[in-house]
């Protein structure tokens, strides 16, 4: 048997979670979401979160132990220098982690989740790559909501990952995830028929 192993990507704000979510729930897909693999990462005691420390200080440790995130994003999302030594740290931890389930698992179809998919080169787990798509006033504006940042915050947010039209040329399947609950359920029903 043959796994179909999709990578789900897309720029931050266009919703991947969202659509991960009815995959796990309406088609029992199992999802590897390497975002949750990053947090697992730098979880307290963890090397990662030593190395992080010892390059920042406590200022990005919260008084309980944990990531302050907040003042991370802070300091990577205005230093492409940092961003790239944090994802240094993060990305073969990540990387390990999706191929680790991956071996383990049986299941004919899996969704690896990995927002940075292009950028960090992971292709080569999956045997199709899925980019979501919305415009970029929707994204701005999700990211707005859900996090609660500034126009100017969400904006260097979606300037520090690839631009979603060169995520767009690399992809086996674009989803447009810009019209109705409908019409995505609709193109997710005939990917996976």
């Amino acid at each position: 048997m043959s796994q179909r192993i999709i990578g789900l990507t897309g720029g931050i704000g266009t919703g991947k979670s969202a659509i991960a979510h009815y995959l796990e729930n309406l088609y029992n897909i199992p999802i590897l979401d390497a975002d949750y693999y990053a947090r697992e990462a730098v979880r307290e005691d963890s090397p990662i979160l030593e190395r992080i420390k010892n390059r920042y200080g406590n200022e990005v440790i919260n008084i309980d132990d944990s990531l302050n995130r907040s003042r991370l994003g802070e300091i990577i999302f205005n230093n492409a220098t940092e961003k790239q030594w944090l994802e240094e740290q993060i990305h073969p931890y990540v990387r390990h982690q999706i191929e680790t389930a991956l071996s383990a698992s049986n299941a004919k179809i899996i969704v690896a989740m990995i927002p940075l998919l292009f950028e960090v080169k992971m292709q080569d787990l999956v045997t199709e790559t899925w980019v979501v798509y919305c415009p970029e006033e929707e994204q701005l504006k999700r990211i707005m909501e859900r996090d609660g940042l500034s126009e100017k915050e969400a904006r260097s947010r979606i300037n520090a990952q690839m631009s979603l039209s060169d995520k767009i040329a690399l992809a086996d399947v674009v989803i447009d995830n810009s019209g109705s609950l409908l019409h995505l359920q609709k193109q997710l029903h005939q990917l996976l028929a």
